[in-house]
């Protein structure tokens, strides 16, 4: 169940980054990062009183706020990275380190998993880069201060995955709350300090609404799958998300997709098999 339910975050999440990929077409990667992150939060506002899950103490609101910053930081991190360096260097190095870190700290707190999930979990991360691009010509040097900001970018993704791990099981959907709380302000403070705009022009709205929705569906989802299993596995594969995005921009967008992110996808089958397996 946890691996299925992972699986099912990624998928979520993939098809939310596609829909604010689209977006940013018409408008800005502020305004519509700021936009779908509070239709998330009143989604959340909407939802929570429903469900009538206790409020949990302060410490899981710290951990959820955290990772509403680390996610906020990280994605305006990578975002300024993708606008400044070669996409075939910053999105490999982002996923790399994304996908590193919650298994890193899943195996210091002592989780150990089977040998053959072992391997699927190298096999994903292997996979994640390959559909990410690493292989493809990169149009100009990137400087080293942009491959920083991808790093970076990869570790506000990363602390994601490991402070939503960190929530009691009994939280319920408040850590996410507060992570939306946190990371709203920080999207509103940087597009203002950077001068950019927060208005969306008419077209761009439905399907900003649409991944504010599903990333936070997304966001339950991987909230559920964790408290249910390993951070070391659950962490990977949702992090096969970009599968689900490339598949997307095949199928509707006809782009083309080249071996190398080929091969990264039947990877990510192979590593769903072993990750379930083990």
């Amino acid at each position: 169940m946890p691996v299925l339910l992972a699986l099912a975050s990624a998928i979520v999440y993939g098809v939310a980054d596609y829909c604010g990929g689209r977006a940013t077409r018409g408008a800005s990667a502020f305004a519509v990062t700021a936009c779908g992150q509070a239709v998330s939060l009143l989604l959340l506002l909407l939802v929570l009183p429903v469900l009538g899950d206790p409020v949990p103490p302060l410490g899981d609101w710290g951990w959820g706020a955290g990772a509403g910053v680390a996610g906020a930081t990280g994605l305006l991190c990578f975002y300024h990275a993708l606008s400044r360096g070669a996409m075939s260097v910053v999105a490999p190095t982002t996923a790399v380190v994304s996908v590193s870190i919650p298994v890193a700290v899943g195996l210091i707190l002592g989780e150990r998993p089977g040998a053959m999930a072992l391997v699927g979990i190298v096999v994903a991360m292997i996979a994640i880069v390959l559909v990410s691009g690493a292989v493809m010509p990169a149009a100009h040097p990137t400087p080293r201060p942009i491959i920083w900001l991808a790093v970076l970018g990869g570790v506000g993704f990363g602390l994601i995955f490991v402070f939503l791990d960190r929530t009691s099981d009994d939280s319920g959907l408040w850590p996410l709350l507060a992570a939306r709380v946190a990371s709203v302000p920080v999207v509103v403070v940087a597009a203002l300090a950077l001068r950019q705009p927060l208005r969306l022009p008419g077209p761009a709205v439905a399907i900003t609404l649409a991944s504010g929705v599903l990333d936070m569906s997304a966001n339950v989802l991987y909230l559920l799958a964790t408290r249910e299993g390993l951070l070391t596995v659950v962490a990977v594969v949702t992090a096969l998300y970009p599968v689900s995005t490339v598949a997307l921009a095949f199928g509707i967008d006809r782009e083309r997709v080249t071996r190398s992110q080929a091969a990264g996808m039947a990877m990510a089958v192979a590593a769903l098999a072993m990750v379930s397996l083990g």
